[in-house]
């Protein structure tokens, strides 16, 4: 018989506490093993019961969950999973959590609105893949690679109107791991890259910051992808939470859009909604990119790319946080080439160039 995965909670609110203990221990694969209301407690329950997985609130008192997660993957690195407001601050610390090392986060319902029926089912699904999950040592404020310290100061200019839209495109894919390892694709790319859309499994009220932190970070622009917005050189896209992101060429003009369509594969944006578009209007022109993440989302669209002519790379195993989804694209066919996370900018701009020189 398998062992249940073992969950500490450290969450200041006794009432969370309770809560988050009720819906995990109906999970017939977890058992809650010990709640903390705070950061001191939590270190002495780790000692005393070294569980699989941490739970970890934000805001608490003697000292808040930042610091403790910091001093955590020093000392004795765990799987944590951020418990968290989805607030635009809420949103900058939860960033903050991930590049400490966490390995994903649970927005906090307001204990005055009834949690969403499937609450339970999102965290019970984020305990199992930080169980999973291939851990990484933080990166530090100021932690920047040799790229990012040398690079040189860009002033960015607004998305022009009118202008002539990318003819190649590069698509993204990513679920758990993802913002740290998008952020490593990102930094770096040239201003004269093909135009660049991602969707990254992630809720509404973050995708905005996200691409913003992204947009302080890289060369190129990063913005969260508005409807009918002209796809350019030398911008990338990220899909906005709760929306599916998906491409078409109108009138000769590429273009993102928008849609309020059903999940796909559990998940609104989906991978596999923009890989699709992408092999309906792109073909050729695209170049798939599948990341860390679990599920399967984005092997079915990535197959479909591979049959209209696009070139698709898929994160290796040893880079990943989690192998499922380059895993089930891998198995389903759909990859051209597996590469380590550091080589993946690379190869994507390798095999769009490819495809440029190919097309004169």
């Amino acid at each position: 018989m398998t062992p249940k995965i073992r969950v500490l909670i450290v969450d200041d609110s006794k009432l969370i506490r309770d809560v988050l203990t009720a819906i995990l221990n109906e999970q017939p694969d977890i058992e809650v093993v010990g709640a903390a209301a705070d950061a001191f407690q939590a270190r002495d329950l780790i000692k005393e019961l070294n569980p699989d997985v941490i739970t970890l609130d934000v805001e608490m008192p003697k000292m808040n969950g930042l610091e403790f997660l910091d001093k955590l993957m020093r000392a004795k690195p765990t799987p944590v999973v951020m418990i968290s407001t989805a607030t635009e601050r809420g949103s900058e610390v939860t960033f903050r959590a991930l590049e400490l090392g966490a390995v994903d986060f649970v927005t906090k319902p307001k204990l005055a609105e009834q949690a969403p029926e499937d609450y339970g089912d999102i965290i019970a699904e984020k305990v199992r893949a930080a169980k999973t999950a291939r851990l990484k040592g933080p990166r530090r404020e100021g932690d920047l690679s040799s790229v990012e310290a040398t690079m040189p100061p860009v002033m960015k200019r607004p998305v022009p109107k009118g202008v002539k839209t990318a003819d190649r495109l590069i698509a993204v894919g990513a679920s758990t791991g993802g913002t740290e390892a998008i952020r490593e694709f990102l930094v770096g790319m040239p201003t004269d890259c093909p135009g660049i859309v991602i969707v990254q499994h992630m809720p509404e009220n973050f995708t905005k910051m996200f691409a913003e932190r992204l947009n302080g970070l890289c060369q190129i622009n990063v913005k969260e992808a508005e409807h009918n917005d002209p796809i350019l050189p030398g911008h990338a896209y990220i899909a906005p939470g709760g929306k599916h992101l998906w491409v078409k060429r109108d009138e000769g003009q590429l273009l993102c859009k928008l849609s309020t369509e059903e999940p796909m594969n559990l998940h609104r944006p989906s991978v596999d909604f923009l890989f699709r578009s992408c092999a309906k209007f792109i073909g050729a022109d695209a170049v798939g990119v599948i990341m860390t993440g679990m599920g399967r989302d984005g092997a079915d669209g990535m197959k479909a790319m591979k049959e209209k002519g696009a070139w698709n790379i898929a994160q290796d195993e040893a880079t990943s946080v989690i192998f499922g989804m380059p895993r089930e694209a891998i198995e389903a066919d759909a990859v051209h080439e597996v590469a380590a996370l550091s080589k993946l900018r690379d190869k994507a701009l390798a095999a769009s160039l490819k495809k440029r020189e190919a097309a004169k």
